[in-house]
């Protein structure tokens, strides 16, 4: 069976606020829907977090090296891609547009084998995790309804990110932090999200280190993005000091990247986006690598059904995982997919166990923002 042609399809029309500077709009084209088609009519789908200018790009140097392949060998597959773009690749717009190939060929893989991916990945060590509710900050009376938005859909964990917190004083983010608490209670486990990836963010290590101290006091659950992305000694300095878990990783591309993060105990959390870092297949070395050094893997999901799919059968696959991310309300989930997951009375999301990803495409939604 040899992978045949590729479909690209960009999806606008659904996208939702981003939460910086220049926030996106409905209209804005970030995400991508690559499906993987064989000579024998099975295809896989898959979905890069990036433009689909810049994965019909990247395809073009892909397409020689992917056309004729075996379409039953996603690891080897891609790693080949990996490899042999490293003079034009080696991250970014190319290795977006690897993962979602990557994952293609694993829904592609297990329909072949007739099994779900997360038991072709190694097999379950859960049917089914918690997922928590993404959202954004906003001023304190919309915030309170975004909360209790999130928690009538059934999300008993809710994380909050970006505009305002961290772009006023220390006393909005605090009230900020202080109306989700009183907005949903002690029960449901809260989240923050700085955004240091943002454009020129303007805080360093001491800032950081006195608002994980005041979110500590508020039972946060983890504080993620506190520094800029790249910034590798200061995460060192902030996860030995701050007084709960630190997080960071979703803008992270190859396992490269992330080693020196998890080896030199960077974070308390690491958090790979497979429809960025390299596919299903790069997700799950960073996981493995994660656990072995005792770093929680919990994946960045700011994308699709697709994107949330493959998280669950990668979460279903590693010895320890507690969470997925559901970026809540978004079409691109809630309506991309036919029966797309959704939290059960515990607030937890079942692993699919249909081949593949166990997922399919809803036509109609297609039809409506895909170009």
């Amino acid at each position: 069976m040899k992978i045949s042609h590729l479909k690209i399809t960009g999806l606008a029309g659904g996208t939702v606020e981003g939460g910086w500077v220049d926030d996106l709009k409905p209209e804005d084209d970030v995400h991508t829907i690559i499906e993987v088609y064989t000579d024998e009519g099975l295809s896989g789908v898959g979905s890069a977090f990036t433009s689909k200018a810049l994965v019909e790009g990247a395809v073009k140097l892909l397409a020689p090296l992917l056309l004729g392949e075996r379409a039953d060998e996603p690891a080897r597959v891609s790693e080949k891609l990996r490899q042999s773009l490293f003079w034009l690749g080696r991250g970014g717009a190319v290795e977006h547009a690897i993962s979602g190939i990557d994952i293609a060929l694993w829904d592609l893989f297990g329909k072949v084998c007739n099994q779900p991916v997360s038991r072709l990945l190694g097999g379950n060590y859960r049917s089914k995790i918690k997922p928590y509710g993404s959202i954004l900050f906003d001023e304190p009376a919309q915030l309170r309804e975004k909360l209790m938005g999130a928690v009538l859909r059934g999300f008993k964990a809710i994380k909050l990110g970006w505009r305002p917190f961290g772009r006023r004083d220390a006393k909005t983010d605090e009230l900020l932090i202080q109306t989700a608490r009183d907005a949903v209670g002690p029960n449901i486990e809260l989240m923050v999200d700085a955004g240091g990836s943002e454009q020129f963010w303007p805080h360093g290590y001491k800032w950081a280190l006195q608002t994980a101290k005041m979110l500590a006091n508020y039972d946060v659950v983890w504080f993620e993005e506190a520094l800029p992305p790249d910034d590798l000694e200061g995460f060192i300095a902030l996860r030995r000091q701050a007084p709960l878990p630190i997080a960071t990783g979703e803008v992270l591309t190859r396992r490269q990247s992330f080693r020196p993060y998890i080896e030199r105990g960077a974070v308390d959390i690491i958090q790979p986006d497979c429809t960025k870092c390299g596919g299903i297949t790069e997700a799950l070395r960073i996981a493995w690598m994660a656990y072995e050094n005792n770093v929680l893997y919990v994946p960045h999901g700011w994308n699709t059904a697709i994107g949330l799919a493959a998280d669950l059968h990668l979460t279903a696959a590693v010895p320890v995982a507690r969470y997925v991310e559901y970026l809540t309300p978004t079409p691109y989930i809630d309506e991309l997919i036919l029966d797309p997951p959704r939290p059960d009375a515990d607030g937890f999301l079942h692993v699919p166990t249909g081949p593949g990803l166990g997922i399919q495409l809803n036509p109609e939604a297609l039809a409506k923002y895909g170009f």
